[in-house]
């Protein structure tokens, strides 16, 4: 029952799915980080029923392109988004730490941010106009979104946190032992999956993936002075478009 309301807890966290209000319980917040990636499957069947719908009407692949950015940011209400935003004016500012995390709590949006997220949103939105209209497609960019939320999870379970990363903290002190595993066999799971539709894909992303968090793993500790929400959300943002440069490459190349 206890994981039962943990995935509640992380959809109405992570989602804009109504839900019923949970209250901010340890018990229901105990396997929240480790069910974050289940939010990647939800991605994976949107992208599914896309995929249908455009084969039934016939879209082209800039609409199709489009419909493969937009949506996951409709399904999760853009917080991921949210940080990285964040995240881009705090780094571009080049100030100390302190005000670096001064930057991330600001609920204004900076330049840095606006230009940051129209480029992220172009570039992504290009790079899978070169991707295939396909189940294939699909199939990889749901596992992408497994992979990139299981990353997350497992720097805010693992990495030191920032000292006023408040709610993160809450979450990962009501994790219990077996978080970190459950967020590893994510892992796993999504790498199987991506070996059987394409190895070739899947080695590639998964590279790109793993240095992505050794990057943040660097940029947590020595920029911010721990990690924190913000940067979980920048994490898996620049995860996904690593990924898609990697699908793009490995699609070109393969031919």
């Amino acid at each position: 029952m206890s994981f039962l309301r943990s995935i509640l807890m992380a959809l109405a966290l992570f989602t804009r799915i109504p839900l019923p209000t949970l209250d901010w319980k340890q018990r229901n917040m105990r396997h929240t980080l480790a069910v974050m990636p289940f939010i990647g499957l939800i991605i994976g069947l949107v992208l599914w029923l896309w995929l249908l719908l455009s084969e039934a009407l016939g879209l082209g692949t800039l609409l199709f392109a489009a419909g493969l950015t937009l949506l996951p940011v409709l399904v999760t209400g853009g917080i991921h988004l949210d940080g990285f935003c964040d995240t881009v004016d705090a780094l571009s500012s080049r100030a100390p730490m302190e005000r670096k995390r001064e930057i991330l709590k600001d609920p204004h949006i900076g330049t840095f941010a606006v230009i940051g997220i129209v480029v992220y949103l172009l570039a992504y939105c290009a790079l899978c106009t070169e991707l295939a209209q396909s189940l294939q497609t699909v199939l990889l960019l749901g596992c992408v979104a497994v992979l990139s939320r299981s990353a997350g999870a497992l720097a805010c379970l693992v990495f030191s946190l920032a000292p006023d990363s408040k709610l993160l903290r809450s979450l990962r002190e009501a994790a219990g032992k077996l978080a970190v595993p459950i967020c590893a066999l994510w892992c796993l799971l999504a790498i199987a999956l991506a070996c059987f539709v394409d190895w070739h894909s899947a080695v590639t992303v998964f590279g790109v993936i793993l240095l992505v968090v050794l990057y943040m793993r660097f940029v947590s500790k020595w920029k911010f002075g721990g990690m924190s929400g913000d940067l979980a959300g920048y994490l898996i943002q620049l995860a996904e478009l690593g990924a898609v440069i990697a699908l793009v490459l490995v699609e070109k190349v393969t031919l």
